[in-house]
């Protein structure tokens, strides 16, 4: 805070500070307290998406589902029909349980990082852990997300896949791709007021990182000269993870399950700290 007088007023001046972060234990108290008012703009934003189309909130089911079966002709067309000696219907339930957790984590991050920038006026006149807000997005996209888990059970049961205790395992990286992705929104959403073209590269680069996961392919097949990926992409592991419990019904590779932890807690610190130590720049970036 500093001052500049003359000889009649006294003129009150306020320069945000740039550095450092709030004291963790009262910021983190008044994020819980104010974890209402999160929910409330989840629910929000969930009533007004596709109110404006015909099918309305049908397409939070449609969309996912589309997209499933245009991945999995694609797959077909380009495996000649051979899916890793997979049976098809076990391959697209591969496919669908993949491509909606993956959903679910682009429209985390993506939402996320214009979460700040569209909230302009709330944080101009509302005082609130701005935390909240890609927090709020993450929690609309987890909402989109469990309607596509009766889907993919009506597939999995269609397609013949035994149903064991252990797929009671793919909460685990549920969890993780949740944390990842909220670490990643608040990174983003960060950067996103400084570099306003955050926002526009961020689809592009889903989509080489959906490419990238095992979705549509299978962990297995990745060849020795691609090893690597499971070590450098912190998807590989989350959603192997995923795939091992939920399709194939059988307990993950803990090592799998050690590292996808690692990178998503890794990326929660990460985007914590960078929304926080800028966080009283918000008001003078928008």
């Amino acid at each position: 805070m500093s001052f500049a007088s003359n000889t009649k007023d006294e003129v009150q001046v306020y320069t945000p500070f740039r550095r450092g972060v709030p004291h963790l234990g009262p910021y983190l108290r008044e994020l819980w307290s104010r974890r209402h008012f999160a929910m409330e703009l989840a629910r929000t934003e969930i009533r007004t998406q596709n109110t404006g189309t015909g099918l309305g909130q049908l397409w939070l089911i449609l969309n996912p589902l589309l997209l499933t079966f245009v991945y999995f002709t694609l797959t077909t067309i380009l495996s000649g029909g051979k899916h890793g000696g997979v049976p098809g219907p076990v391959y697209l339930a591969h496919i669908m349980a993949g491509l909606f957790l993956f959903y679910f984590f682009s429209t985390s991050v993506i939402g996320g990082a214009m979460s700040i920038l569209s909230s302009g006026r709330l944080i101009l006149n509302t005082a609130f852990p701005k935390m909240l807000l890609p927090l709020s997005v993450v929690m609309v996209s987890f909402m989109r997300f469990l309607p596509s888990l009766l889907i993919y059970a009506v597939v999995h049961t269609i397609a013949g896949i035994p149903w064991t205790p252990q797929m009671l395992w793919a909460l685990v990286p549920m969890v993780l791709i949740a944390i990842f992705a909220s670490g990643l929104a608040m990174l983003f959403a960060t950067l996103n007021l400084y570099f306003r073209d955050t926002r526009a590269f961020l689809p592009y680069a889903m989509r080489i990182w959906l490419y990238l996961s095992p979705v549509l392919w299978l962990p297995e097949q990745v060849r020795d000269s691609l090893a690597f990926l499971k070590w450098i992409n912190p998807l590989f592991s989350i959603i192997g993870a995923w795939s091992e419990a939920i399709v194939e019904g059988k307990q993950p590779d803990l090592q799998l399950l050690g590292l996808g932890a690692a990178f998503a807690f890794a990326a929660l610190l990460i985007g914590g700290y960078a929304l926080l130590s800028r966080e009283r720049e918000f008001a003078v970036r928008i």
